[in-house]
């Protein structure tokens, strides 16, 4: 059976191979296609070489999986997990962090029994074997209690990150970013981090087995875990396909503050409603009674007080974390183009799509809200810029259309400043996944999940049968132009108009800021079966 002492030796074969290549220069030459469809380095190719050698030289019983060569099937019954340089960019710039990483398992990350890497600038060696803990160097270690008001985090920051991970930089105390996901997660096994997050903006962009086998069996040895993003402690098959965003924590505590958004401290809560609904004071009095009752810290937006006659202030300055909007997909669209804080909708319309409460459970629901019992789901807004200016973010969509009833344009769309599509319609929609589900799918357009981050753009009655819906990446740019000396109209939600002259263009593009939503229990399926499929 296969030895840490085995693992010891494949690493001292890495370190000589790779101490070997006589300068930066060198390390840094590409030299071949690896099995993942990137370049190799001679760096990548002198280090797996080594370990393969070894391996063969010792008839070692071990199947291989590695970066650069894939799958090697030795006939053993156990397969050896190994990135043979971990911060490759790193070693060829002349930083000490990179690592050989080494995981023995059977088939998948939560098999592994073996762990074993080394900083091969430095010569420090973490290692672990299931149920007997982790070391640095000879010496146990463990994970830290995180201080809740002084987090540091490791962040993945390269140029494939998510723009999460930039917005949890600006959350906690402090952050780093060193290019070498064993040695960050090292770290955090180590007590000297709080957590290690990971978020690529692209699924191919995201880890695969092969970088974090080691490091997770080392940190879970030393006390913390790794979770995915959806909140299930992550698992991986030993292939190369496989691709995953996660989490990589010494305290639970810290998942829930990073990727659930709940941290246990007084919310400030504000209540919003359109007192110009039917039937709305009856919920929106139920909302606040609860809150009273339960001893929250709250305020009420000014027009709904009113009519309650109650003490208000209006939404945009009352400072709230959360804000409860008790109406419809209208009330929520409106109450987000004054506030970024936390949305939690009380369905007082029809459907009520966005909305998580109905009415029949709003003093379960508000309780719920309160014993922080939920997850907090983000959703990307567009930003619309017309003329140079910026004009506000949509949850929903952003439409172009006709100012005159019965009367069709002449519209381009433009990708990323190539021409797309060129289409004579009542208008174009560019949609979010959030917006899918409305003015979008009336139009025949699909719904879509909204972990997808994409654009939509639909065509309105568009005279060719052959202008269809397509879809197009978060981070694209999309430019309407309108061809013809004649008016349109551009419309935020539903809530904002504003007059587009002809021969005129205006730019779509993901904002900055992201809408968030409080989730119980119902996932994105139920919730099309409920209220789309099974309703009127």
């Amino acid at each position: 059976m296969i030895t840490m002492r085995d693992l010891v030796a494949i690493a001292d074969a890495v370190q000589e191979a790779v101490d070997s290549i006589p300068s930066s220069e060198e390390r840094g030459k590409k030299v071949c296609m690896g099995a993942d469809g990137s370049c190799s380095s001679e760096v990548d190719k002198v280090a797996e070489n080594a370990a393969l050698m070894y391996i063969e030289r010792e008839h070692l019983p071990l199947n291989v999986l590695s970066e650069e060569i894939g799958y090697v099937d030795n006939g053993g019954e156990e397969v050896l997990v190994m990135d043979p340089v971990d911060g490759t960019s790193n070693a060829i710039a002349g930083l000490p962090l990179y690592t050989v990483s080494l995981a023995v398992g059977a088939s998948c990350l939560s098999d592994v029994r073996l762990a074993y890497m080394r900083n091969l600038a430095t010569g420090d060696a973490m290692w672990a074997e299931r149920g007997k803990g982790a070391f640095k160097n000879g010496e146990p270690i463990h994970v830290r209690r995180a201080e809740l008001d002084d987090i540091f985090l490791m962040i993945y920051e390269g140029n494939g990150a998510h723009p999460d991970a930039f917005s949890v930089a600006k959350v906690v105390r402090s952050s780093r970013s060193l290019g070498c996901t064993s040695l960050e997660m090292g770290i955090v096994a180590e007590g000297q981090a709080d957590g290690y997050f990971m978020k690529a903006e692209k699924y191919t962009r995201s880890v695969r087995v092969v970088d974090i086998a080691a490091s997770s069996l080392i940190l879970r040895e030393a006390g913390g875990e790794v979770y995915d993003l959806d909140n299930n402690v992550l698992d991986m098959p030993f292939d190369l396909e496989h691709r995953s965003n996660f989490l990589a924590v010494g305290d639970r505590r810290i998942y829930d503050i990073i990727v659930r958004h709940r941290v246990s401290h007084v919310h400030r809560y504000g209540v919003y409603a359109n007192a110009h609904i039917g039937n709305i004071l009856d919920p929106a009095r139920r909302v606040i009674d609860v809150l009273r009752e339960e001893g929250a810290d709250f305020c009420v937006d000014t027009e709904i007080a009113d009519a309650l006659g109650v003490p208000g202030i209006p939404l945009s300055r009352m400072g709230a974390d959360i804000v409860i909007v008790v109406g419809g997909d209208g009330t929520i669209l409106r109450a987000l183009q004054a506030t970024d804080a936390i949305i939690v909708g009380v369905n007082g319309g029809s459907v009520g799509f966005l909305a998580e409460i109905e009415t029949d459970g709003i003093e379960e629901g508000i309780r719920r809200l309160l014993a922080e019992d939920y997850i907090v789901e983000s959703r990307f807004k567009i930003a619309t810029f017309y003329n140079g200016e910026y004009l506000k973010d949509s949850v929903n969509e952003a439409v172009v259309h006709t100012d005159t009833i019965a009367k069709i344009r002449h519209f381009r769309v433009y990708v990323d400043d190539v021409l797309a599509s060129e289409l004579r319609s009542d208008g174009v929609i560019v949609s979010t996944p959030t917006g899918s589900t409305c003015y979008a799918m009336s139009l025949g357009a699909p719904y879509m999940d909204p972990k997808v981050e994409a654009m939509m753009v639909v065509p309105m009655a568009a005279y060719r049968f052959n202008s269809r819906p397509f879809v197009v990446p978060a981070t694209s740019k999309v430019t309407v132009e309108n061809v013809l000396d004649k008016g349109c109209i551009i419309v935020l939600d539903g809530q904002e108009e504003i007059y587009m002259e002809g021969g005129s263009k205006v730019e779509f593009m993901m904002s900055e800021r992201r809408a968030r939503f409080v989730r119980f229990d119902t996932d994105f399926y139920s919730r099309v079966k409920d209220k789309l499929v099974n309703s009127l």
